[in-house]
């Protein structure tokens, strides 16, 4: 029989469900996600946007196999892909040490550091597309975090970023993805603009593997203090593409 108010009161109500729990994918299975996420084919419209390369092909500026690798290889030794690897670094090292003050700091400083309004564009409209799509197919934890820390714009870098850190997909190897889906985004962009065959693109992306991979390391490596860009004609570009008068590409 029960000898106290304690042993007959009612048990306690069940806890409401927890939130789905980091996903920390190892070895074959963090390579399968990194590709899924980081594949042209991943739904956040890369195929739409150029990074400004369609006016560097109407005005003539890019116009050939050499040209369009010079271009690329600039862009992501100098130019903004030099800035989203900077930016993807601290971002994956915040979410990862549950900085969520600093993780707002670096999402709100991605949010402005953007040459051009197509280039704003193309970097908001593809990284809030890409938070939705993984919390519908992987859902984490993680990501209320970061919604809660910044309410948004989200550009892509911090985006992918901070998915990857709440996933626990390593920084160098997913970094060099997103650096690799960055050039073969834009090397498709080129096949398509001046155009090139198939083969000559592929040609460029070997090209570019050493440039990819020592892009990867330096963001790593770089303080944020030294977060800049020095691609004045890809800026350029991007902004006059704002009144070409024929486009196939958003930005």
């Amino acid at each position: 029989m029960p000898t106290s108010i304690e042993t007959i009161a009612a048990p306690p109500a069940p806890a409401p469900p927890a939130p789905p729990p980091i996903l920390a994918p190892a070895g074959a299975a963090a390579l399968v996600r990194m590709l899924t996420w980081l594949s042209p084919a991943f739904p956040i419209g890369a195929f739409s946007y150029s990074h400004g390369l369609e006016q560097a092909v109407a005005d003539g500026t890019v116009h050939d196999r050499a040209t369009l690798a010079q271009w690329v290889d600039a862009v992501l030794r100098y130019g903004s892909a030099r800035v989203d690897a900077t930016l993807f670094a601290a971002v994956h090292r915040a979410m990862a040490s549950g900085d969520d003050a600093r993780l707002a700091e670096l999402a709100e400083l991605a949010a402005a550091h953007q040459s051009s309004a197509e280039l704003a564009l193309e970097s908001t409209a593809q990284g809030e597309a890409f938070l939705v799509t993984v919390d519908a197919a992987w859902p984490y934890a993680a990501l209320a975090r970061l919604r809660a820390a910044w309410p948004g714009p989200y550009a892509l870098p911090v985006a992918v970023a901070a998915a990857a850190a709440g996933h626990g997909l390593a920084l160098l190897p997913v970094l060099t993805a997103y650096l690799h889906g960055f050039a073969a985004n834009l090397v498709g962009a080129g096949v398509r603009l001046i155009p090139l065959g198939q083969t000559d693109g592929q040609r460029i992306m070997a090209m570019l593997e050493p440039v990819v991979v020592a892009a990867a390391e330096a963001g790593i490596a770089r303080p944020l203090d030294r977060l800049g860009s020095a691609t004045p004609m890809a800026d350029w570009a991007s902004a006059a593409h704002e009144t070409l008068y024929a486009r196939l590409f958003r930005s």
